[in-house]
């Protein structure tokens, strides 16, 4: 359970990182993060769950990562 828990913080950390980088430095993106299929669930109680976390991470991952190999001119380098 508290294994559960540390992965549950770890992967909602990594979200609120990606998310902000997302937000402030590629602006031209924020509007689909609002759009991505897992904020928008088909349950009226839907559960979080570890593997929940961890695909919503990779899809915020996975946009991001896209849009970089297709906007190189946009890319910030991180330091």
């Amino acid at each position: 359970m508290e294994n559960n828990i540390n992965q549950q913080t770890v992967l909602n950390e990594k979200i609120l990182k990606i998310t902000m980088r997302i937000k402030d430095q590629y602006p031209a993106l924020s509007k689909y993060l609002e759009e991505l299929p897992i904020t928008i669930p088909n349950e009226s109680k839907p559960e979080i769950t570890i593997d929940n976390l961890k695909t919503y991470f990779d899809s915020l991952e996975t946009m991001l990562n896209q849009y970089l190999l297709e906007h190189p001119e946009d890319s910030i380098k991180e330091n």
